[in-house]
Parts: C-alpha cells; structure tokens; sequence
C-alpha cells in the first residue's frame, strides 16, 4: 500500500482532523526506525548516543548554527555552545576512545533551514566503521533503503518518481555525471593539487547558461551545475551512488591516495534527491586543523560569523583515530521516500513552530 500526498501546515498540527491525515505517515515513520535499528544491530553496530550541545556546531562552512549560553557553578561563569549540525566530532572520539562499528539516531539542528525538504531540526542517521573503506558502506545503507521500503510497497517515490532500491544500483564518478548530464570536462578544472580551476570550469559550462559571478569561487560554480543539470537526473529507477568529489569538496574525507585531485566521498541519490553523504574519513591532524580554518576563512568571508574549533576533537585525532568510513543519511527524507509523503513537515510527529 503506497501512501501519497501533503498536508498543509497553515493550521495547527494538533486539531485531529489535520492529525488524521498525517497519522499513516507517523506509523509509519515508527516501524522504519525500528527497522533501522534493527538492520544496524544485526549488522555488528552498537547505538550510541551524545550530546547536542557541543563547544563547535561543525565544520561545514554553509551551515548556520543555534548558540546558547552554558551557565558556570558561579555567578558570571558561561560560556557559548552550540546544537550540534552534526553528531560527527563526538562520534569520532568515540572511535579513537576504542568503538569500532557504532551509529546514532540524532536529531540535529540547521538555522534558517526551511523548505520541503529541509527543517531547522531533524533527525540524522550516523554510523562509522573502524577499518573499512568508504564504499564499504554502499552494502550499509542498501540494507537500510530495502527495509525501509519494506514499511511500503517495496518501492521508495518522490514527486511522481519511483525507485527500486532492490534493482542493480547505479554508481558514477562525479566527473562521469558531469560528462553524462552537463557535457562538462570536470578532471580538466583540476589542478594537479586538487584545486578547482575557476577559470577553467567557467569555460566549460557557458553552454549550460551559467558563468562565474563576481566574488565565486570554484564551488560556488560547480555547485550551480550541479544543481541544475546533474542532481534532478540521478536516482531514477534505482538508487545513485556519486563518488569521487573533487578534493576541493573534500570536507572531512582523506583525499584518494591513487589519485590526490579526488577525495573520498560518495553521496546517495534517490528520485532527484540527495539521502546520503559518506567518507573515507580524514585522520591526519595537522590537515584537519588546516581544514578548519579554511572552513572558518570562506565562513567569514561568505557569511560574517565564525565558530570556534573543537580543540578536544584535534587532541583525539593526534592521540590517533583508527582507519575508518562514516555516513550521515537523512532519516526524514528517508521516510518522505517510503510513504510517498512531498513535504518534510508531513512526516515529522511535531514540526518546528515558524511563528
């Protein structure tokens, strides 16, 4: 039984008659946790659980987070923390404190995120595996869209588009998707370092209607492309896998040690719409840190604000952090996909008040 439609969110959640109409998504959203849970757990993973409130959000540069004041034993002690973007940092201590194969259910938190598919707090699936590689986790998470799916009629859909997450999956280079959907030469953008040529790139995407813009950066270009040429045609018919980032978007994936230009990282799409993002995680230190204050450098220059860095994060990947592979999916989207439901808010048992 496929369940369909959205419900409006300009009357309270609360009345029944409006509940009503969500209640088959919610049950639903219920057994896919479970079924999550339980597919993890019988996969050799144990549940962890930490804190929201972290002395920095995350790394991602785009992400804007909530602050609040943590108050001291004394008058006039505080100090800032913030909602975590992602549980990432602390479960990667958790790593290095000696857990090899954990994952966690957390809700997280995004400020001004707002859309169909976005909610400024929602719930994240991550899971790391000491020792593996980073496409290690495709069997993972293929694991988890078959039983979510289950909760339905086996299929996952979106917008009018269906998905068999049972099918042989498709899997693409980032460069071969550029080829494929935008008829963009993407290795030729790239530096022998792996930096993104902006120049470069800026040649070969006028045909698509877009060109660089004054103050762009190289990825602030190629992201425009791929938005609007390569996401919406993945997905299809069967689940996506995108691997191999440029280094440029490397985030806190190592870079590829057969081939420096490119990083390890794959992301998951289904029906045009991103699920998951996963990488062979970075464990060198003295990167990371250089990583950081890049991160900080293009937040500051695009947005005006800064967050401090998780100097207790640093001191565990020097002390050392095993080899291993992460992934973060979006636990909402998820759940979108297997009921059928168009927006993130019919799927959430009490959305955010947004006024």
């Amino acid at each position: 039984m496929a369940m369909s439609g959205s419900v409006a969110t300009t009357v309270p959640f609360w009345r029944p008659d409006v509940f009503a109409r969500r209640r088959p998504f919610l049950e639903a959203r219920a057994r896919i946790l479970a079924a999550v849970r339980a597919t993890l757990s019988g996969r050799g993973l144990v549940e962890v659980e930490t804190p929201a409130l972290q002395v920095s959000p995350g790394a991602e540069p785009h992400l804007m987070a909530f602050a609040t004041e943590l108050s001291g034993p004394r008058p006039g002690q505080a100090a800032t923390r913030y909602l975590h973007t992602s549980p990432e940092l602390a479960m990667k201590k958790l790593l290095v404190a000696g857990m090899p194969r954990i994952f966690q259910l957390a809700r997280v938190f995004r400020n001004g995120e707002a859309a169909h598919t976005h909610h400024p707090e929602f719930t994240m699936l991550e899971w790391y595996r000491a020792g593996a590689g980073y496409l290690d986790l495709i069997d993972d998470v293929s694991a988890l869209l078959t039983a979510a799916a289950s909760v339905a009629d086996d299929r996952l859909s979106w917008q009018g588009s269906t998905c068999d997450p049972a099918g042989p999956w498709e899997r693409l280079t980032v460069a071969e998707a550029f080829d494929r959907h935008a008829g963009v030469d993407l290795v030729a953008t790239l530096t022998p370092d792996g930096r993104g040529d902006l120049a470069a790139l800026d040649a070969r995407v006028g045909h698509l209607g877009h060109g660089a813009r004054p103050g762009d950066a190289y990825e602030d270009l190629f992201f425009r492309v791929m938005l609007d040429r390569v996401e919406p045609r993945l997905g299809f018919g069967a689940p996506t896998v995108l691997t191999d980032y440029p280094a440029e978007m490397a985030a806190l994936s190592r870079r590829k040690p057969d081939d420096r230009r490119l990083a390890e990282r794959w992301e998951l799409y289904v029906c045009g719409l991103e699920l998951a993002n996963a990488f062979g995680e970075l464990t060198d230190p003295a990167e990371q840190r250089e990583r950081f204050a890049a991160a900080e450098t293009l937040r500051g220059r695009l947005y005006d604000r800064s967050y401090p860095v998780d100097e207790d994060f640093l001191a565990a990947l020097e002390h050392g952090m095993p080899p291993a592979a992460g992934i973060a999916l979006g636990v909402d989207r998820l759940v979108m996909l297997a009921v059928g439901a168009s927006r993130i808010e019919d799927v959430l048992w009490v959305p955010v008040a947004d006024r």
